[in-house]
């Protein structure tokens, strides 16, 4: 039986011989059901339709599909002790992309941010090894294809490794997680942020939202945890969410006045 992609949000399901009826994803009030219904795509006919592609962003391996898909999800290669990290995932992989992180030296674990980025994250664990896929348990009821290779971490920390830490910060989702990576941009620290703390288009700061495509802003005391929660650490870059949505330098400053900057905005 085929397993089937919700073509909105990109959340892979069990397999079965019909689509599900519905994507629960899709319809929490932070995402939204396609204009023209809900659809979803066998994995086969994903592949047909698309390839995953690979190319650098700001000194780390990207991983998206062309033409885009969903929410035009990439994940990023995070290189940690002879293995990688996988930070958020994409909805599909493919033989070639499979060989391509093999050849990086596979991975050692797959970390997401939040349902959104949930995708193929059992494939891409199944096909590399058996990869544990850190999610926090505070977003277990979106996990829309259950698979042993999960682990349900709980709390406001979870290290992988000496230089990787998870931290649950909260704000888009209650278990919405960033990731701090202690060697990243030449050992100055680097916060992998999704957009539980969005990249401005200028690059210059970030902000914040409880739903994206319905304009809900997020609240002031959510932002104030989502600050505490960063504000131990150092670092000097953020990634984003898409492909060159990164803060290249001087990231903890900006990060810092954007959230003096949002919190005035909707004082």
């Amino acid at each position: 039986m085929p397993l089937w992609t919700c073509e909105t949000c990109g959340a892979q399901f069990p397999d079965s011989e019909e689509p599900p009826a519905a994507c629960p994803i899709c319809e929490d009030e932070r995402q939204f059901v396609g204009w023209k219904g809900q659809t979803f795509l066998t994995r086969d006919a994903l592949a047909e339709r698309h390839r995953v592609v690979w190319r650098d962003d700001l000194d780390l391996i990207g991983i998206g599909l062309e033409p885009g898909f969903a929410i035009g999800q990439r994940a990023l290669l995070v290189p940690d002790g002879g293995g990688c990290v996988m930070w958020d995932c994409v909805p599909l992989a493919t033989p070639e992309a499979i060989a391509h992180v093999r050849a990086l030296g596979g991975l050692k674990a797959i970390a997401i941010s939040h349902p959104h980025y949930y995708g193929a994250l059992a494939d891409w664990s199944e096909a590399l090894g058996g990869a544990p896929v850190y999610l926090h348990a505070d977003d277990r009821q979106w996990v829309m294809r259950p698979h042993p290779a999960i682990v349900h971490w709980t709390g406001d920390h979870q290290r992988i490794s000496d230089d990787v830490l998870l931290l649950r910060t909260g704000g888009h989702f209650p278990g919405a997680t960033m990731m701090h990576w202690s060697r990243g941009a030449d050992g100055r620290g680097a916060l992998f942020a999704g957009d539980i703390a969005q990249v401005t288009m200028d690059r210059r700061f970030v902000s914040f939202m409880y739903s994206y495509p319905n304009y809900m802003p997020l609240n002031a005391a959510a932002v104030r945890r989502i600050a505490a929660a960063v504000e131990p650490l150092a670092f000097d870059r953020i990634y984003g969410a898409w492909w060159g949505r990164n803060i290249a330098a001087g990231a903890k400053g900006a990060f810092a006045a954007s959230v003096q900057r949002y919190i005035a905005a909707i004082a």
